[in-house]
């Protein structure tokens, strides 16, 4: 029997060497903390994909237990405490966890070692974070099993490559896509006995408190949501509560038709007493965006390959000229309003018990005869044994189905089925948000070149999903619409227009932090992509970030086809009139000196960042295609 580490009490690492005891330099760390903010934060990328690495590592070794432990046994291991729970033990004790944790770490690092090699294989190389890790597990159990297993894998992994940052919610919603989109049977009946099981409890808390929560669908529970935000938005600036208490009460005072009131005490408010069925029955409209296609509403096609054989393609896909966006306003209660363009485009709103207004965009054509570079072997066979090998096979596969996505705003990716059946309701409206030609739509409104029209609003939203700051989960439909180059309210032409590539979305936080504080963000046409764009946030500092790495884009391809016109005034650059000043006249001042000289000191940084940084391969913009003021 092993006494390992039963001497080693104090050492932080029992069994081992101590982590503070090791060579840091060997391991690549600083050997000190006198460090410049630079520094500082080079560290600590090193150290989270390193974090990534040692996760990868913990993962093999369970996953080697498991091999070692289970493997053998576990079809027809019948025991209480069979040997997934024995292995789980072992670990739980070594690590002083309790028992759910150890089975739990040994469901992942099974799953990452089985389902997942490729996304395992991201952790090991800390492109992906460990916490995210979890994330893709939980959310691609569905494909267990599946002849498709390998292909979903190899897609998110691809995605997780790409250079950008992510965030849970775009984690979220990549995973979710691969996987509705492949086998919307599956999909469809786990939604189904999802919403049989829907239910309301109640749970008794600490200090006389409780918890009351529901179960019910994505759509519902955002328009409860809103509703209960609404009427909690009723109080002064004054109000002593957070947010989130003053949700609890409107809930309280929406249940029981009670009053709800602004706690101020200060006797000029106007939200003393606050009528909480007036503000919900007075409610202008409760809005659900949602972004879909018009395939998605068609239902799933079988994926062939041109001689008909059934491919599992996960993401070919065709790009008609003729895609377009979508808007849609919502009308009165009880209705689910869907938007449709051309035969390639449309954008799906959802349901409101009270009211429903849609906007969306959209579009992706699932392609028949295009094969995922996935799908090709390592190692190609000849062609008398590809023959051979699909005259013996082809008979066993059943064709799989490829469905289309939705997106709900804040909530993420639902299923082409669950989009189906928002879209079947009665009431459902479909309404273009262009005239379905090449007609390029307007980027401003008429009389307003600082205000975006109402079509690119709804673009810029759905292409964005979300906050585009790193890391930022915020819905970007609940934020702002920011000119990364500041809008110039006295020369427009000089830059910051309000286009598709000026503009993007960013939380009420993130705004202000961009226009008070000294971050540069910067956006511009991807030249390798034309439709996309490339994001870019430099600290204080000086260190360049790159935006989100998944977007609406990559949701639904066919928003790359949708054009803008210029907005008023583009191109025209009127030279100034030479003037003579006249005797005593004063010295001419500037209106606000110390904002044009930020304006033009992050103006000249987004230009020495292109210039400077080629993005790991992406090459900046030429002179002649960068938006004004380059």
């Amino acid at each position: 029997m092993s006494d390992r580490g039963v001497d080693a009490v104090d050492a932080a690492q029992v069994g081992g060497v101590a982590w503070a005891a090791r060579d840091h330099a060997a391991m690549g760390l600083p050997v000190s903390f006198d460090l410049p903010v630079g520094g500082h934060l080079d560290a600590l990328a090193d150290l989270s994909a390193g974090a990534g690495y040692l996760e990868w590592r913990r993962y093999r070794h369970v996953a080697a237990l498991h091999t070692d432990l289970v493997l053998a046994e576990e079809d027809r291991d019948e025991r209480a405490v069979d040997a997934f729970a024995q292995c789980a033990a072992r670990i739980a004790t070594a690590l002083s966890v309790s028992q759910y944790v150890a089975e739990r770490l040994l469901d992942h690092a099974v799953a990452l070692r089985d389902r997942l090699p490729r996304v395992f294989e991201c952790l090991r190389d800390g492109v992906v974070s460990p916490s995210y890790i979890r994330t893709i597990v939980s959310r691609t159990e569905l494909i267990h099993g599946r002849s498709y297993q390998g292909l979903v894998d190899a897609d998110i992994a691809a995605a997780l490559r790409k250079p950008g940052s992510w965030s849970t919610g775009r984690v979220r919603d990549l995973c979710d896509q691969m996987v509705y989109r492949r086998d919307p049977d599956a999909v469809r009946e786990r939604r189904e006995e999802a919403l049989k099981g829907r239910c309301f409890f109640t749970e008794a808390g600490l200090d006389g408190m409780a918890t009351v929560g529901a179960t019910m669908s994505a759509e519902q529970a955002a328009i409860v949501a809103r509703v209960v935000e609404r009427l909690a938005a009723q109080v002064c600036r004054h109000d002593s509560r957070t947010k989130t208490a003053r949700a609890s009460d409107a809930l309280f005072a929406l249940v029981e038709h009670a009053p709800f009131g602004c706690d101020c005490a200060r006797p000029e408010c106007t939200f003393t007493v606050v009528d909480a069925d007036e503000v919900a029955a007075n409610a202008a409209r409760i809005v659900i965006h949602v972004v879909t296609d018009t395939t998605t509403l068609t239902g799933p096609v079988p994926a062939t390959t041109t001689e008909g054989a059934a491919e599992p393609a996960a993401h070919a896909r065709t790009r008609d000229a003729d895609t377009t966006a979508v808007a849609a306003e919502g009308v009165s209660a009880d209705q689910v309003v869907v938007e449709e363009r051309s035969a390639d485009a449309v954008a799906a709103e959802a349901v409101s018990t009270e009211d429903v207004a849609a906007e969306g965009v959209a579009a992706e054509a699932v392609a028949t005869d295009e094969v995922a570079a996935e799908d090709v072997p390592a190692e190609a066979a000849t062609d008398e044994d590809a023959v051979e090998a699909a005259a013996v096979e082809a008979p066993d596969v059943e064709p799989e189905l490829v469905d289309g996505v939705g997106y709900i705003a804040g909530l993420g990716i639902v299923s082409g089925a669950h989009i189906r059946d928002l879209a079947a309701d009665t009431a459902a409206i479909i309404r273009p948000l262009g005239d379905g030609t090449d007609t390029p739509l307007p980027a401003t409104q008429p009389a307003d070149p600082y205000r975006p029209s109402a079509a690119l609003n709804t673009y810029i939203r759905a292409r964005d999903q979300y906050c585009t700051w790193p890391g930022c989960t915020r819905p970007a439909w609940d934020g702002d619409l920011d000119h990364i180059t500041e809008y110039d309210h006295h020369h427009p032409e000089r830059g910051g227009q309000t286009t598709a590539t000026g503009l993007g979305a960013k939380c009420r936080f993130h705004h202000l932090l961009k226009t008070f504080g000294d971050f540069v963000d910067d956006q511009y046409p991807d030249p390798d992509n034309p439709g996309r764009i490339i994001r870019t946030f430099t600290i204080p500092e000086g260190r360049t970030v790159l935006g989100p790495a998944y977007t609406g884009h990559d949701t639904h391809p066919g928003l790359d086809m949708i054009v803008f016109g210029d907005p008023p005034g583009a191109g025209k650059k009127t030279p100034p009139t030479p003037r003579t000043p006249t005797p005593d006249e004063p010295e001419p001042t500037r209106p606000a000196p110390r904002t044009e000289q930020k304006h033009a000191r992050r103006r000249q940084e987004r230009h020495r960042n292109r210039l400077r940084n080629n993005l790991k391969g992406i090459r900046p913009p030429e002179p002649d295609d960068a938006p004004p003021p380059f």
